[in-house]
């Protein structure tokens, strides 16, 4: 091997710049701590079941769109979701480690069973989507970059433009639609951004419940959006480049995998890696 090979094997990666996505900055809202922690250090945390059975609810539910109209009935769709939970269960699958042998039947019928709650909701034989699982990266007029997957756009035959995004979980108590309807305005912002349009409806399909969540986007709203995100990004940029992401205990604490790196509650945080940089976009 050349000194040259050597040398640029043995010289450290250098971390990409960060862009702001829907969960990162709802980490940062809810603790600049937890947002370092995922962003910055990218301190490993456990799979959860909920997130593999989300995320094989996702690729079944992408596997069934990519079916000709006529094909995407509800047996169907049963039938993708219950191989789908089958292919995340097998060795080096997605849910190996996460599912217990003898979880994994009950695993399968959970998938097949959130599958069925969207025919609650539509008839996905009746129409089809403009894309699903888009990557979309822009950045606002203020230069604050943003990302993220969306997973379905559809546009109707006379373009009206709807963004959906599916839910695995419970559906909110009334008053707590906030938080979710956030995330939908952050896609949409996005949305309008790359395109130049308003979406004209955001949806948010709780598959559990057989139920949706829907919003209607102006142009008011989504400058809004711009705004707090503008004024967010530029606290995070700050606590970046000063190393200061402050802890901010509340009820979640419970759940945070870092408590042990967590000052707050006798930890201590790994050393500051340094602020990797904004990521450049062209809007």
């Amino acid at each position: 091997m050349s000194s040259s090979s050597e040398s640029a094997e043995a010289r450290p990666r250098r971390p990409k710049p960060l862009a702001l996505s829907a969960s990162r900055a709802a980490d940062y809202r809810q603790c600049p701590l937890v947002y370092r922690f995922r962003a910055i250090d990218k301190l490993p945390e456990p799979k959860t079941r909920a997130q593999v059975l989300g995320t094989t609810v996702h690729t079944a539910l992408e596997n069934l769109y990519a079916l000709p109209q006529e094909k995407r009935t509800a047996a169907e769709a049963k039938r993708l979701a219950e191989a789908e939970a089958e292919t995340a269960v097998a060795e080096g699958g997605i849910a190996a480690d996460v599912i217990a042998p003898e979880d994994t039947a009950r695993f399968r019928s959970d998938a097949a069973g959130l599958v069925r709650g969207l025919y609650v909701v539509e008839d996905p034989t009746r129409f089809s989507p403009h894309s699903c699982e888009d990557y979309l990266l822009t950045a606002t007029a203020g230069g604050t970059p943003l990302h993220g997957f969306v997973d379905r756009i559809d546009i109707a035959p006379t373009g009206e433009v709807r963004v959906v995004d599916y839910k695995t979980g419970k559906l909110p108590r009334p008053g707590y639609e906030s938080g979710p309807l956030a995330q939908m305005r952050f896609y949409a912002l996005m949305y309008f951004l790359l395109q130049k349009e308003i979406p004209a409806q955001l949806k948010l399909i709780y598959l559990k419940a057989g139920s949706s969540l829907t919003l209607s986007p102006d142009e008011h709203m989504l400058s809004r959006t711009a705004d707090e995100l503008d004024s967010l990004w530029e606290q995070i940029e700050r606590d970046g480049e000063n190393g200061t992401f402050e802890p901010k205990t509340s009820k979640l604490c419970g759940w945070c995998d870092h408590k042990a790196h967590c000052p707050a509650f006798g930890g201590e945080a790994p050393e500051y890696p340094g602020w990797p940089g904004t990521r450049k976009v062209n809007a």
